[in-house]
């Protein structure tokens, strides 16, 4: 593994970036956004999952755990390179610079067919999807769709066929996606940006992995899932969190080596020069669930692949820096597991007032841990001390030294408080480095509705004092 300096970073979402045509991408501002990273003295960025997200705007639920967000494609350069007109360019035009539009976003096919038919190097295009197997049944997956009307998998005809038209747009996607993504992160890690991603635990029953690796999952003989996934009741929802993505038949994927995972790894670590994993508890045990259960109250804690499997990943990994994301229900052995791993553990200034328990307050953190004021399954740091409860706010302003009159201007003492702590990585949601409401929050586990939306404008990252984020990263030996 690597071993991890003493550092900082951003955590904000390509989807978040300022853009005009509904929601941000691999262009322009994404370069600024690099820009910006490097004035202020921040050697990370950190992502969420790059994959193409669900019906309510979530990566984390995903038709593909290989294929990439074609919402994240630079329009501009595509108009540039003449496989858009200009009438095709304006009609992509923003309602709002807030939001991600999502109507809108899910009308962009027809664009990228007309673009696909205009390039002029098919082949390379063609060898480029072969030599990605993955990303070939992503393809053949997608075109099935189509042709089935976006039924799920297992209603597929039999006697259906598919359209070159629709497969090769799909092909010219994957291929535009990841050249543009190549470029971004080469300019990223000349500029001394390195670029964390994020792998969800899970895929979605109805995804290329399960239509193309269906052995892999825990499936009936009618292909529907005998037990899903899910969280038991928390912090975040009293009825736990019910996600109903299949389970993954961990004894043959043992048998089969854990080959899928060894080259989902490899993917990652093609995109991302480190990756956090989400649900890392999974791996000591995951909490199943009756496919047909209402909630997740009444799951079943079962064993997962354990030590031996982290060492797969490891190799797989190749070196590459892994996050494991232990938060939430742990016990002795999750924390066991974390450690023999040798990955750095998370802690949350959020979590570290909800109890006696001083594990996430920055005084207890270890040098190989990565620091959050907030995830993007947190409210921020300015919505959380809203709503906190007023003993607890007492403690946690006494802690950061902020009388209980000027709360409102604690956000920034706690910045300070995680930058001085022993952790080696801190990381800082964006909203959160501008002092940000509960409005921006990315997202509200167990609700379906008004999340991964928020963007940002120029002038709202222009605001942010470069040259006072340097000094803070310089004062605190995460800058040299």
């Amino acid at each position: 593994m690597i071993q991890m300096n003493r550092e900082s970073g951003i955590l904000f979402h390509i989807s978040s970036l300022p853009n005009e045509y509904g929601c941000g991408s691999f262009g322009k501002e994404a370069r600024d956004f690099v820009d910006f990273l490097k004035e202020a003295g921040f050697g990370y960025w950190q992502v969420l999952p790059f994959c193409p997200p669900d019906p309510c705007g979530s990566p984390y639920k995903s038709v593909s755990a290989f294929a990439g967000n074609s919402n994240f494609i630079d329009l501009d350069a595509l108009y540039r390179s003449g496989l858009l007109t200009r009438e095709e360019l304006d009609s992509q035009r923003q309602k709002t610079p807030y939001l991600c539009d999502f109507k809108a976003l899910k009308q962009r096919d027809a664009l990228f067919m007309n673009a696909s038919r205009r390039v002029s190097n098919r082949e390379e295009i063609e060898v480029f999807v072969q030599a990605n197997p993955m990303l070939d049944d992503y393809c053949h997956f997608m075109a099935l769709k189509a042709v089935n009307q976006d039924r799920p998998w297992w209603e597929f005809s039999p006697e259906c066929t598919i359209c070159d038209d629709t497969l090769f747009m799909h092909k010219f996607i994957q291929y535009t996606f990841f050249s543009q993504w190549k470029a971004l992160r080469t300019y990223a890690n000349e500029n001394g940006i390195r670029i964390i991603g994020d792998m969800p635990i899970y895929v979605d029953i109805d995804s290329a992995d399960v239509y193309a690796n269906r052995e892999n999952f825990l499936l009936d003989e009618r292909n529907n899932p005998t037990l899903v996934a899910g969280v038991p009741p928390d912090y975040f929802a009293p009825e736990g969190q019910l996600w109903g993505n299949p389970l993954y038949d961990w004894n043959y994927m043992k048998r089969d080596g854990y080959s899928w995972w060894k080259t989902r790894m490899a993917h990652t670590r093609m995109l991302f020069d480190g990756v956090r994993i989400d649900h890392f508890r999974a791996f000591s045990a995951y909490y199943a669930v009756e496919a047909d259960a209402e909630n997740a109250k009444n799951g079943t804690w079962m064993k997962g692949p354990g030590l031996a499997f982290i060492e797969v990943l490891k190799e797989a990994a190749k070196g590459g820096m892994i996050i494991a994301e232990d938060l939430g229900d742990i016990d002795d052995d999750v924390r066991q597991l974390v450690e023999a791993s040798g990955f750095p553990g998370m802690r949350v200034f959020q979590f570290g007032f909800d109890s006696d328990d001083c594990y996430h307050r920055p005084h207890a953190y270890i040098p190989n841990c990565v620091a959050y004021s907030g995830t993007h399954d947190n409210n921020t740091l300015l919505g959380y001390l809203w709503e906190l409860e007023l003993d607890k706010k007492k403690m946690m302003l006494d802690y950061v030294g902020v009388s209980e009159e000027k709360w409102q201007e604690a956000v920034l003492p706690i910045v300070k408080c995680l930058m001085r702590s022993s952790a080696n990585l801190v990381i800082f949601p964006l909203q959160d480095i501008l002092a940000y409401g509960r409005d921006t929050r990315m997202n509200t586990p167990g609700v379906d509705k008004n999340n991964w939306a928020i963007r940002f404008t120029r002038e709202q990252i222009d605001s942010i004092d470069r040259a006072y984020y340097r000094s803070l990263n310089l004062m605190f030996e995460r800058k040299k």
